[in-house]
């Protein structure tokens, strides 16, 4: 019976396969120009309908249709559209399209006061933009995204170093495809109240994993459009039919072309000034509904862009409904030549089966979840993606699936095997010298669970300080971090400073169990150094070349045997806590040399115990704290993947709220006090405008019976050239005169980064792509005690450097004036995130 039954089911499913092949063919073809070359990312979609197609690289396009009597449609920036009826019945059909160039002609036209007729036709579309804008409320559509990027050359080295080109499959001249990926997505937007939905049908990447799904909308019928991340280019760029378009654009009519019985005008659009977030290139309008009909522009790097050479973007906007059209093909093309590495790429987008009036549940919409993975988006099959891509494969691109989809299936059963682990172990180099001293050493061990050790290089941690004269330190991390499993890291060190002979080493262990919302601990003990502000105003090379160049010594330290615990956690809702308790014997420090490579006989070294507080001692006691923060930021929106959720962040600000308790009279502790914060920080983005970043913060001491120096409210002043904690200091301000047990004070630090709002517009300088940023820094803790600073300075100097002016006006002393140096711009600002 049980055999009857399963032959039954088998027999059933092959037959259920045969229909389906019976129902369904294929009709394709090749997109060429008159000379036969291919067309890439050309249009072709049925008449009266939604179902469309888009052309590879190669200029072919396959549809898959019901037997039956149809109209093709093809349309190609450039060309005049191309029709096609046939009848398809039980067998592959092909049919090719040979497009002939557009018959663009220039009507005869009136001129009044030497204007171009272009922008007579520019100003209606204008007025019309918000009516297209918001003509469609509610919709559904599929989204069809591939992504390619080609390596056309890549070097053999970089920085000195070999590059590693491991698991690409490139040729003997370092050239192939580098990323390829494509997913398959229902679109659903709700105008009011207004919610978006994504979800991500089936996605994958070359070798394996989750593609690149995130779709680029592009929506020129908005007055300023994002061009992929708002942190790449945050200002946005203006539409060539904005509100305020004619301000920034000029515009020629190139003639007109007929297209369906309608006459669409095909406009030129040059930017008025260079060096603004503007295109150029072709806008098409149609004449008397006025709404645009397909567009190719481009910006480069005259007009702010960043890290990319070029960007190509092309639309075809075609009809979904009565009246109503939207947006059908879209590819965007770049290029790039940077530091020896040709690459191009090229993000085709396909919109389908739109739907003008659905009907979604009370429940459809999650207010949180932008986007959401089916539970088997990344567990389909060849067959699957070859029966519903609407955009065929090119040669290339099917063989780089093939062989990277291969390598990583062998990888990844070979993973299991103790001969292919030992293999993978072996072939690891041993240390060199040069990555002892300075670039690290990193060697995995392949176990069923693999693990990492990772060397610290000895020279960054070589130093100089007035207390330890010379310190040395050595250590490293053994650590393994995996989605599946527990993650956790060993990290010894030890210290010696050289001259006061003094050892210190601690170890910290990390674990946290396999799930994502699992409580992080961290427990650490043993003997260290420590900065009276543990918010660690300076850093060791900083103090180590003012203390041997300039014989100025800022750093302030003690020394302490400590053990401290400590937890944390994350929630999904945007809200986080940690708390630790820690205790710590604290020692007070000495100098102990007045060494400098530079004799000046006018200075001499500051004692180690800061002279702004001379009126309070350090001596030698114990404390044990605990302490509880809290973090809030609502409006969270998330990533729901397969096996996880992840945080895309918010646009609210973030609510911070912390407090410490010093137990007196337990383990020794000599400390009792009580001390809070409060703070809110958030980054604005004003598109044009700018961006406004700010942190307003107020906190004090409840109980200040016993408080030792490193408990003590403290402000990150800096009197050194150099600064990179721009939202959490004082830029001129000294260390520690303004350390206090106030019952309360107040911080506010400000920047105003205009992102070329105003350089931009200086000729000469405008090519630099230095950008204008504007800060205000001030604390308040009583009228005898306060300090406010004003900078201007200019970012993304070499895309890394910024450099400010600032004056400071403290209320002890006189006005200050000086200038500081630190990261800013585009690649300043993800440098100086890895080093907080």
């Amino acid at each position: 019976m049980k055999r009857f039954t399963r032959s039954f089911f088998l027999i059933s499913f092959c037959l259920s396969r045969l229909c389906h092949a019976q129902q369904k063919q294929v009709v394709s073809g090749t997109v060429t120009n008159l000379q036969g070359d291919p067309l890439p990312y050309a249009g072709v979609y049925l008449k009266n309908s939604t179902l469309g197609a888009t052309t590879n690289e190669q200029g072919r396009y396959a549809l898959e249709l019901p037997p039956g009597s149809y109209t093709l449609i093809c349309r190609y920036l450039g060309y005049a559209r191309a029709e096609s009826s046939f009848t398809l019945t039980d067998k592959r059909l092909q049919l090719d399209f040979r497009m002939q160039p557009e018959q663009v002609q220039m009507r005869e036209v009136v001129i009044q006061g030497g204007e171009d007729p272009a922008y007579a036709i520019i100003r209606k579309a204008i007025r019309k933009r918000p009516f297209y804008e918001n003509q469609v409320k509610d919709y559904a559509c599929r989204l069809y995204i591939k992504d390619v990027v080609h390596l056309n050359k890549g070097p053999e080295k970089f920085m000195g170093e070999k590059v590693d080109y491991e698991g690409e499959v490139l040729d003997s001249t370092r050239s192939g495809i580098l990323f390829l990926s494509e997913s398959l997505s229902s679109i659903s937007r709700q105008a009011q109240p207004p919610r978006f939905r994504q979800q991500v049908i089936s996605s994958r990447q070359s070798g394996g994993g989750l593609g690149f799904d995130f779709p680029v909308f592009i929506d020129f019928y908005q007055n300023n459009m994002a061009l992929f991340s708002r942190q790449m280019l945050p200002r946005g760029y203006i539409s060539p039919i904005a509100d305020q378009a004619l301000h920034y654009y000029r515009y020629r009519l190139e003639g007109t072309f007929m297209e369906d019985g309608q006459v669409i005008n095909k406009i030129r659009v040059f930017p008025k000034r260079k060096h603004e977030p503007l295109f150029s290139g072709y806008l098409n309008i149609a004449d008397d509904s006025w709404r645009i009909h397909s567009l190719d522009l481009m910006v480069t790097r005259q007009q702010q862009l960043q890290i990319i050479d070029s960007l190509e973007i092309r639309q075809i906007h075609a009809p979904v409904g009565d009246s109503i059209w939207r947006i059908r093909n879209q590819s965007l093309s770049f290029k790039l030549k940077m530091l020896n590495f040709d690459l191009r790429g090229a993000f085709a987008s396909l919109y389908s089966d739109y739907d003008l009036h659905p009907q979604f549940p009370p429940d459809f919409f999650d207010s949180r979840i932008v986007m959401a993975y089916d539970s088997l988006a990344d567990k389909r099959s060849p067959d699957y993606w070859d029966s519903i891509r609407p955009l065929p494969l090119a040669r290339a691109e099917a063989r780089n699936f093939r062989q990277k989809d291969s390598l990583a299936r062998v990888r990844r059963d070979s993973l299991q095997a103790p001969h292919y682990r030992d293999s993978l172990q072996q072939d690891q180099p041993p240390p060199r010298l040069t990555d002892l001293l300075w670039r690290g050493y990193r060697h995995t061990f392949y176990r069923r669970q693999p693990y990492t050790f990772h060397w610290q290089p000895l020279l960054k941690k070589l130093s100089y300080n007035t207390v330890e004269g010379f310190v040395t330190g050595a250590g490293f991390d053994l650590f393994r971090y995996t989605d599946s499993a527990a993650s956790w890291r060993v990290a010894p060190s030890v210290r010696y400073g050289w001259n006061n002979r003094h050892l210190n080493g601690q170890l910290d262990l990390l674990y946290r169990a396999p799930s994502r919302s699992a409580i992080t601990w961290q427990l650490s003990g043993g003997k260290r150094v420590s900065q009276i502000n543990p918010e660690n105003p300076i850093n060791g090379l900083t103090n180590s070349l003012y203390t041997l160049l300039l014989k100025e010594n800022y750093m302030k330290i003690y020394e302490s045997y400590f053990g401290t615990l400590q937890a944390g956690k994350r929630y999904e809702n945007g809200f986080s806590w940690s708390a630790d308790l820690t205790w710590e014997d604290r020692y007070p420090l000495q100098n102990t040399t007045d060494f400098s490579l530079i004799r000046y006989p006018d200075k001499s070294f500051s004692s180690n115990h800061p002279e702004d507080l001379a009126t309070r001692p350090f001596l030698h006691h114990q404390a044990l704290s605990a302490g509880l923060s809290l973090s809030y930021q609502p409006g969270q929106k998330y990533i729901q993947y397969p096996r996880y959720k992840m945080s895309v962040g918010s646009k609210a600000p973030v609510f911070g709220l912390g407090y410490t308790k010093g137990i007196p009279n337990l383990l020794g502790s000599d400390v009792d006090y009580d001390k809070w914060f409060f703070n809110i920080r958030d980054d604005i983005n004003m598109r044009l405008f700018g961006t406004l970043r700010y942190k307003v913060q107020a906190g004090g001491f409840l109980n200040r019976k016993s408080v030792g120096l490193p408990d003590m409210q403290h402000f990150n002043g800096n009197r050194t050239f150099y600064n990179i904690k721009y939202l959490n200091s004082f830029q001129l301000a000294p260390y520690y005169r303004y350390s206090n047990v106030a019952p309360f004070y107040t911080t506010l630090n400000a920047e105003y980064h205009l992102n070329g709002l105003l350089t931009n517009r200086i000729p000469l300088f405008n090519r630099l792509k230095w950008n204008l940023v504007l800060g205000a820094n001030a604390f308040y803790i009583d009228p005898q005690n306060n300090y406010w600073e004003i900078s201007a300075g200019l970012e993304n100097i070499f895309k890394v450097l910024r450099v400010d002016v600032v004056a400071g006006y403290p209320s002890r002393d006189r006005t200050a004036v000086g200038v500081r140096v630190g990261l800013g711009g585009l690649l300043g600002e993800l440098v100086r995130r890895r080093l907080r």
